[in-house]
């Protein structure tokens, strides 16, 4: 590869790292303006659509940033086992971080399968 396709590779990297960036605000905004219409029914897909979005693109963000998808995801494991840990009020009150701890769990038993 010579040093104007680098260029070119460093260049188109930078380019999509930035749409990331600008994609993950824009379904932050949106999130925010359906949480504002409140929870009806016909906004629960609106919700979780937005919210799969946020996850996807913080994916690919991470990616292009040069940290692989394993390494998100057992930071997010790490923080769900500290969250149990430290009993965090969204554990205490509702089980939250057990909850999505199983969800994991079971989606990686299923995958392996």
């Amino acid at each position: 590869m010579g040093l104007f396709d680098k260029e070119i590779d460093i260049t188109r990297n930078i380019k999509i790292i930035e749409w990331l960036k600008s994609e993950l605000l824009t379904d932050l905004a949106n999130l925010f303006k359906v949480l504002v219409n409140g929870m009806k029914e016909e906004v629960h897909d609106a919700i979780s659509d937005t919210l799969s979005n946020i996850i996807l693109i913080s994916y690919l963000l991470g990616r292009r940033l040069g940290i692989s998808y394993n390494s998100i995801e057992i930071k997010v494991e790490n923080k769900i086992k500290l969250g149990l840990i430290e009993n965090h009020d969204v554990e205490k009150y509702y089980g939250d971080l057990s909850e999505l701890a199983k969800h994991l769990n079971s989606s990686r038993i299923k995958v392996k399968n």
